[in-house]
């Protein structure tokens, strides 16, 4: 009977180390534009890294050319803006555009009014999507159906169609006995009735996972509680999207607030600053234009993965 070594006496033959695995490389799919036989050609791979160069500087002067451009007409002295714009200060930088957009031209007092107007409707889209989304996904009563169709047809009604009908209803409401001009409730209330938001975020609803919600009625949760401690944290996505389309839609709304903020001291940017055009200096304007774009841009960097995982409206919790 043949003896198996032992690796510890002395004449044994010493134990390999098991051999390491190569890792697969992934071949290029042949179902793209281009073969991988092409691919490895020297002058096809050249030709196609370089219009993928020439894109990206196109899009990058196409999307960052104006704000670099609204950027420098902030620090420039109107002279230089309206003789030679495309130079890169000829005459030296205007640091003071920004110190006398803030505190001589109000902009300041504006940038709050915005900051209201933008807060409270995004309260008000957020309270009505999540609420409305909820009882046509979640609860789903017996006249969800014809709810849902109603909300669906709104979409095809063109938004100047109701500004008319929307006015006289601020103007005298039914409810409150006096009228809402020249309060940031006109504003608020109507910025809630969004049936898009709606849609967007029953459509979310739909795809969580329903084997959880079962589980918290088994446990005794209620309809509020369901929807407190179990939609809401796995409706974050959604909900980063749905701010920030509200935000940046309340930050750039113009025709509504200068219908119904007739008032200057509460009106936003959007709306005094084209009023300011004809009798500000052109340098401050620009800073004032400059500074009124800051928030919607430092909005989008801080919440752009939200924003972007929440796009394709998934978000079905797995496990």
């Amino acid at each position: 009977m043949a003896q198996v070594p032992d690796p510890g006496r002395r004449g044994a033959p010493p134990s390999r180390p098991p051999a390491r695995r190569r890792r697969a490389t992934p071949e290029p799919d042949d179902r793209s534009a281009i073969s991988t036989a092409d691919w490895r050609r020297h002058g096809v791979r050249r030709t196609w890294r370089t219009m993928h160069v020439v894109m990206l500087i196109i899009l990058v002067v196409w999307c960052l050319g104006p704000l670099l451009l609204l950027a420098k007409f902030a620090i420039t002295p109107t002279q230089d803006i309206l003789r030679t714009p495309l130079k890169i200060f000829p005459n030296g930088i205007a640091w003071d555009n920004l110190d006398k957009a803030w505190n001589d031209v109000h902009i300041s007092k504006y940038f709050l009014n915005t900051v209201y107007v933008a807060a409270g409707s995004w309260f008000m889209q957020i309270l009505v999507a999540t609420t409305g989304g909820y009882v046509l996904s979640v609860l789903r009563p017996r006249w969800a159906k014809y709810i849902n169709g109603a909300v669906l047809a709104t979409l095809f009604v063109p938004a100047v169609v109701l500004l008319v009908p929307l006015y006289l209803i601020v103007l005298n409401p039914p409810v409150v006995g006096h009228s809402m001009l020249n309060t940031f409730w006109a504003v608020w209330l109507p910025a809630g009735a969004s049936a898009f938001n709606v849609v967007l975020v029953s459509r979310f609803f739909d795809n969580l996972p329903r084997e959880v919600f079962e589980a918290a009625r088994v446990d005794g949760a209620g309809p509020f509680r369901l929807f407190r401690y179990i939609v809401l944290p796995m409706s974050k996505p959604i909900l980063g999207v749905v701010s920030v389309f509200a935000v940046i839609a309340s930050w750039k709304d113009f025709l509504w607030p200068l219908l119904v903020l007739q008032n200057p001291d509460l009106q936003p940017l959007s709306v005094r600053l084209p009023s300011l055009e004809n009798t500000t200096d052109k340098g401050v304007l620009m800073a004032a234009l400059a500074i009124s774009t800051v928030l919607p841009i430092v909005l989008f960097l801080v919440f752009q993965r939200v924003f972007l995982r929440g796009a394709g409206l998934g978000g079905a919790v797995k496990g």
